[in-house]
């Protein structure tokens, strides 16, 4: 639950209590937004600390910024998702495969286990259930991709 005084939301943003403190307060969404608009990350150290925090952090952050050629470790090209990789993989199809494709491998599994195809076939429903659920996944990511 959010750490915030009569709040009832689920606190799954995790807020440092005091600069430098490994203590954490979990607050909502709208709660953490609210406790980082005031926070001052570098409260409580000298202009030459504050200067030494700031670069050690930089140069941490180096390494991320020039692998991100990289795009992410996952499978595929880095332009899917884990989830959408997942689908994918429902319906039988490659990391690289369009949205066309995708339209097709639903609409050929959806044709062969379609309960009014299969009546009573668990395994057939399942699959068809299966395949719906990975045809909204993709169909949402390219909905997401054509708004960009």
């Amino acid at each position: 639950m959010c750490d915030r005084d009569g709040c009832d939301q689920p606190g799954d943003r995790p807020a440092p209590k005091s600069p430098n403190s490994p203590d954490r307060w979990y607050f909502c969404e709208a709660h953490a937004a609210e406790y980082n608009r005031n926070w001052n990350y570098f409260e409580g150290l000298s202009a030459e600390e504050a200067a030494a925090r700031e670069a050690d952090e930089q140069r941490d952050a180096s390494g991320f910024r020039q692998s991100k050629h990289y795009a992410w470790g996952g499978p595929g090209d880095g332009t899917r998702s884990r989830d959408e990789m997942r689908a994918l993989g429902v319906l039988e199809l490659e990391a690289d495969a369009s949205f066309e494709d995708v339209k097709l491998a639903w609409r050929r599994l959806a044709k062969a286990n379609h309960p009014d195809v299969k009546p009573g076939d668990k395994d057939a429903a399942d699959r068809f259930r299966k395949a719906q659920a990975a045809f909204e996944v993709l169909r949402r990511a390219e909905e997401r991709r054509a708004a960009v």
